[in-house]
């Protein structure tokens, strides 16, 4: 067996070290840059659907013009249903709000409430970016 000297054994530890911290980084900026937002733009997404199956389906011109006539039908559709129950669905978020409001404690409910106005900001933001829920 060999023996290493006080030096080697300093650089082997700092030579180990250094590259856990570049595998660690190369990691991390990897992760970052890999992660994909859940609501992207609506129009992005639309393109890409209309890509993928003009490329795959080999679709004509003509096709391609049903297949956004038939996703203009469906979107207004889906559109006025959401009209048609978004006043259920905001009376249902509101008495989930009293309810969350009524278990918290005196000191905790400020807090709920700024938390709240910070996530309908955000959730305003992403709706006029074009990615979020309306």
């Amino acid at each position: 067996m060999k023996n290493f000297s006080y030096r080697q054994v300093v650089f082997l530890l700092l030579a180990v070290f250094a590259s856990g911290a570049v595998a660690g980084g190369f990691v991390v900026s990897l992760y970052k840059t890999k992660t994909v937002t859940a609501n992207s733009a609506p129009r992005a997404w639309r393109e890409q659907y209309v890509g993928n199956l003009t490329s795959r389906l080999k679709l004509s011109g003509e096709q391609v013009l049903q297949l956004n006539t038939i996703l203009d039908e469906t979107k207004s559709r889906y559109d006025a249903v959401k009209r048609q129950y978004k006043p259920d669905m905001d009376r249902i978020h509101g008495e989930q709000v009293d309810k969350v409001r009524a278990m918290l404690n005196s000191s905790q409910v400020p807090e709920y409430d700024r938390f709240r106005v910070e996530r309908e900001k955000a959730k305003a933001q992403a709706a006029a970016a074009g990615g979020g829920q309306k």
